[in-house]
């Protein structure tokens, strides 16, 4: 597994000439960027991203992953939690004033569970 964190200043192609089952993109990339991240991935791999389009040309299994603001879906939502049929796991609240010290620990790897951030 190769895990970057922030701050990287280097392409994570440049980085390593391992292949991976699987790719997880979580950062916008041009499509250049997202087709050298498709050459990261093993034959039977997948590429997945959460921000970008993937080119049909990346020659890779390829899944984009999108959420959308959906003002029903989330009523939805909410009417199971109250109904007891979902729950949250909250590991932690926060003030909005110490989210750089959740961002500190995240970087640092030591951050486990949802935090809440209270305004």
């Amino acid at each position: 597994m190769l895990r970057l964190r922030r701050p990287h200043r280097h392409p994570v192609t440049t980085l390593t000439d391992e292949r991976f089952d699987v790719v997880l993109n979580l950062v916008p990339t041009s499509p250049e960027e997202t087709v050298a991240l498709a050459g990261l991935v093993r034959p039977d791999g997948v590429l997945l991203s959460t921000t970008t389009p993937i080119p049909d040309t990346v020659g890779v299994r390829a899944v984009s992953v999108f959420v959308r603001g959906d003002a029903e879906q989330l009523a939805e939502l909410v009417g199971r939690v109250d109904a007891g049929t979902l729950s949250l796991d909250v590991a932690e609240r926060v003030a909005l004033a110490d989210l750089p010290s959740v961002h500190a620990r995240s970087d640092a790897g030591t951050l486990h569970g949802k935090t809440a951030v209270t305004v």
